[in-house]
């Protein structure tokens, strides 16, 4: 009777406080299941024996590793998520990055559904949520599938493999070492660690496009306590080193940092910050840590090192000139480092940028992403850049799909993306919509008797695996999308260059193309087009080729002409100079009839016409690579 009672006089209190009430009894409700969720938790332990047989094993405890359980288990396959650390949620609980990026449509609306909603959820669905929070969320997804069983503080020793087919793995605990065999796999580690010790072939950083050294800066987040919100939200709005944007949870801006904050130690910057408020807990995306190896320990240790350095003077710096930090104070360091970058698996179908640029969808899609891709820093003298905002994109089944080796499906940011793409598939939310497909689609693999890689060709299953997920409350509806320059005569031309970072479109995806060309934007373009396509023959060219750059700089920043333009390209490509090298580009076929067509005359050229120029020689340099 006193439940009957309470929720009558809610029912009440909603009718006369109107939408204000029923906002306001959902946040109670919610707040109210979260806390009991807290209260409750309990940290797993260590299993003391495991099976010989699993239908399907999933590698790593990160939030993909989860959804990738648990939707395996839901679908009836007996499960095993195998986990080296003592808790579960990865990069959000140890990384601490607990800002949720989550991609949404244009109205706003998430667009990462399903079992990343459920556990959203869980945490309140905001922007921002408890670590302990997380991790209790995590816990009660694995706990509640009887066909699941985790495995906690256990480490993979080795991959056992029949000719190129996973069958088994060695895995050691406290308690033992056992071989457990399974019928199929999944890596949901950040690094695709266990597909890199079953042999996948992958490549680290930029190594795609040319870039093998490309690092992005690593973040230790910054965990404070008695900050002054109120305090901070009026610098927010006051403009206070640039101002920021702000929610009742988190804020971002606050870009004036760059510069005005001068750091204790070389390596090592803030940035504008991404501030997430959590109760009486604040955490902070901003420390920038630069040359770090994300695939060495020494390497990551050394930066979390310079990081809670770093964070002592950083803390000291807000208390003197930021309103709301006089009396803020460390709570703790995070265990790990924020990594945004390291392995990416060669996989059946390699995203590319062009796919992102022109919100395609895939006729094999199993969930849909959003957000820009962002690239972020690599050195302290340079502050990242957006490539472009795509409105949506599909992630293809067949990017989770590895080469060469079988029984295996990859989630999460080293899954089958190019180096660019995965500035936007990388971020959680989406990683978790591949968890969700990728545990989908072993169960029904096993269902069916079929490898991953028959499957990733078999339109009827994977129509079968999409209307699974759809049903599971995923997002995977066919849509069609517009995109910048689409049925422009130089529409593919900027495909081209995309797919190699050679244009950026920022935020608003405007390439400038009707803007005049110089000859500082041509040698630039030039120079990176012949390292990214065909760096082997920019090494060996770059004689020739630096002479021509350093030729060109010279000139300074002018109009450049399309025989000009046809001059330097024939010095480097074929050791012409004379005034018929726009012909010899046409007759040696490095530039194309549609191209020659289009820009019939000597003219000063514009950037949509150097952009079509530069993708016939990328294209013409990849055909003499591959041949």
């Amino acid at each position: 009777m006193g439940k009957k009672l309470l929720l009558a006089a809610m029912t009440v209190m909603i009718l006369l406080l109107g939408i204000g009430g029923y906002f306001w009894l959902k946040e109670l409700l919610s707040t109210r299941a979260y806390n009991q969720l807290v209260e409750e938790y309990q940290k797993p332990e260590p299993l003391q024996t495991l099976e010989e047989n699993y239908d399907v094993i999933v590698i790593g405890g990160e939030p993909e590793g989860v959804a990738a359980a648990v939707a395996s288990a839901r679908n009836g396959a007996k499960t095993l998520l195998v986990e080296e650390r003592q808790e579960l949620g990865g990069l959000f609980t140890y990384g601490m990055l607990n800002f949720l990026d989550i991609p949404r449509d244009g109205r706003n609306n998430s667009i990462s559904k399903g079992i990343f909603q459920e556990w959203h959820k869980l945490v309140k669905g905001k922007d921002a949520f408890g670590i302990v929070g997380a991790k209790a969320a995590f816990k009660k997804l694995v706990d509640q599938e009887p066909n699941l069983t985790l495995s906690v503080q256990t480490e993979v020793v080795q991959a056992y493999l029949d000719q190129q087919q996973l069958t088994a793995v060695e895995l050691k605990n406290e308690f033992g070492t056992y071989k457990v065999a399974g019928k199929s796999f999944i890596d949901a580690t950040q690094d695709a660690d266990f597909a890199a010790m079953a042999g996948v072939p992958y490549f680290v950083g930029g190594e795609d496009i040319g870039i093998k050294d490309k690092r992005m800066a690593v973040t230790l987040m910054l965990h404070l306590k008695n900050v002054d919100w109120d305090q901070v939200k009026k610098a927010a709005r006051s403009d206070v080193f640039g101002g920021a944007n702000l929610n009742d949870t988190v804020m971002w801006g606050f870009t004036k940092l760059h510069d005005e904050y001068k750091p204790a130690q070389e390596g090592v910057r803030l940035r504008g910050l991404n501030l997430a408020r959590v109760d009486d807990e604040y955490f902070i995306n901003a420390l920038q840590i630069f040359g770090v190896d994300g695939l060495n320990e020494h390497s990551k240790q050394a930066a979390i090192n310079a990081g809670k350095k770093e964070t002592a003077h950083i803390l000291q710096y807000l208390q003197e000139n930021f309103p709301g930090f006089e009396q803020a104070e460390v709570v703790s360091y995070p265990e790990e480092l924020y990594v945004r970058e390291t392995r990416h698996i060669w996989a059946e179908y390699q995203l590319p940028m062009a796919d992102i640029w022109t919100n395609r969808d895939h006729w094999d899609s199993i969930g849909i992403a959003s957000y820009p891709v962002d690239v972020q820093a690599q050195t302290p003298h340079d502050y990242g850049y957006v490539i472009a905002a795509p409105k949506q994109y599909a992630i293809p089944f067949r990017s989770l799909v590895p080469k060469d080796i079988d029984g295996l499906l990859v989630v999460g940011r080293s899954a089958g993306y190019s180096s660019l793409a995965a500035g936007s598939a990388r971020i959680v939310p989406t990683g978790m919509v591949t968890g969700e497909a990728a545990g989908t689609a072993a169960a029904l693999a096993l269902e069916h008797s079929i490898s991953f890689r028959a499957m990733s060709q078999d339109n009827k299953l994977i129509a079968s695996l999409r209307k699974q997920l759809d049903k599971q409350g995923a997002y995977v509806d066919a849509f069609s999308e517009d995109y910048p320059y689409q049925g422009k005569w130089y529409d593919k031309a900027i495909q081209t260059l995309i797919n190699y970072g050679l244009v950026v479109g920022g935020y608003d995806n405007d390439l400038n193309v009707d803007s005049k060309a110089t000859k500082l934007k041509f040698a630039k373009t030039f120079k990176e087009s012949m390292l990214r396509a065909y760096p082997e023959k920019a090494t060996t060219m770059r004689d020739q080729l630096e002479i021509v750059i350093n030729k060109v700089y010279s000139t300074g920043d002018e109009a450049i002409t399309r025989d000009e333009v046809a001059q330097y390209i024939a010095d480097v490509l074929l050791g012409e100079s004379d005034a018929t090298s726009w012909d010899a580009l046409i007759d040696q076929g490095i530039v194309t009839k549609k191209v020659a067509d289009k820009i019939t005359d000597n003219q000063t050229l514009k950037l949509k016409e150097l952009y079509a120029i530069m993708a016939d020689v990328i294209h013409y340099v990849e055909q003499e690579r591959s041949s």
